[in-house]
């Protein structure tokens, strides 16, 4: 990555590594926890193990702390990139000239140069009608700004192919955003729920039939005479 397109740390060793490299890096998460600059998943002691590990990602990528809490967000409990910070990393990396977008009015896909071959690199084609069947349009910007999403689509797709060891495998906000739970919906039987306890409740075997005994014969006292 050239010096324009991100600010380096001075170190580039795990947080994780010693304790000495974990209780620094707990000192300097503490404080970006402290400020009202960060985005407010890093904030307070709430947000100090986000810190820590937006500490770690900054040094694995050579960046700054700051920068990478700027433009990492979580969605659905998943860190995501933000589309644009990934555009800026393929623009910014050196790697490619010429980068840009083929587009029609439904369709955008990215375009690049390699420097070191000169091979022409690209992204998978999006399309409107995939993101429809793929149910991305769930976003309400696939109807404003529909162009835009497009190029974020296209932009997140030509990054995890070609820059995979920038972006961390760590997926775009707009890929995450879409991922759904699915979850499997049982009919609920016919009988009530009142049926079902009484079931578990009622014994689990046949009442014993017990015989009454004879009635008492009451005897006078002259009879044992």
């Amino acid at each position: 990555m050239s010096d324009q397109s991100a600010i380096t740390t001075t170190s580039y060793k795990s947080v994780y590594s010693s304790i000495q490299s974990f209780e620094s890096a707990q000192r300097i998460a503490a404080s970006l926890a402290d400020s009202a600059l960060v985005p407010n998943q890093y904030r307070g002691q709430a947000g100090l193990p986000n810190c820590i590990v937006a500490i770690e990602i900054a040094n694995r990528m050579g960046m700054s702390p700051f920068q990478v809490m700027q433009n990492l967000n979580v969605i659905h409990g998943r860190p995501s990139w933000s589309s644009q910070f990934i555009i800026g990393l393929i623009q910014g990396c050196n790697r490619f000239e010429g980068f840009t977008y083929n587009e029609t009015a439904d369709s955008c896909q990215c375009v690049a140069v390699l420097k070191t071959t000169g091979e022409q690199v690209s992204s998978p084609k999006i399309t409107l009608d995939m993101a429809k069947k793929e149910g991305w349009t769930k976003n309400t910007k696939w109807q404003t700004m529909p162009q835009t999403m497009l190029r974020y689509r296209a932009a997140s797709a030509f990054g995890r192919f070609h820059i995979p060891d920038l972006i961390l495998g760590i997926q775009s906000v707009e890929e995450n955003e879409v991922i759904d739970a699915e979850v499997a919906v049982v009919p609920e039987p016919a009988e009530s729920k009142l049926d079902q306890v009484n079931e578990l409740l009622a014994p689990k075997t046949e009442p014993q039939h017990v015989p009454t005994p004879p009635p008492t014969v009451e005897m006078e006292a002259d009879d044992f005479f």
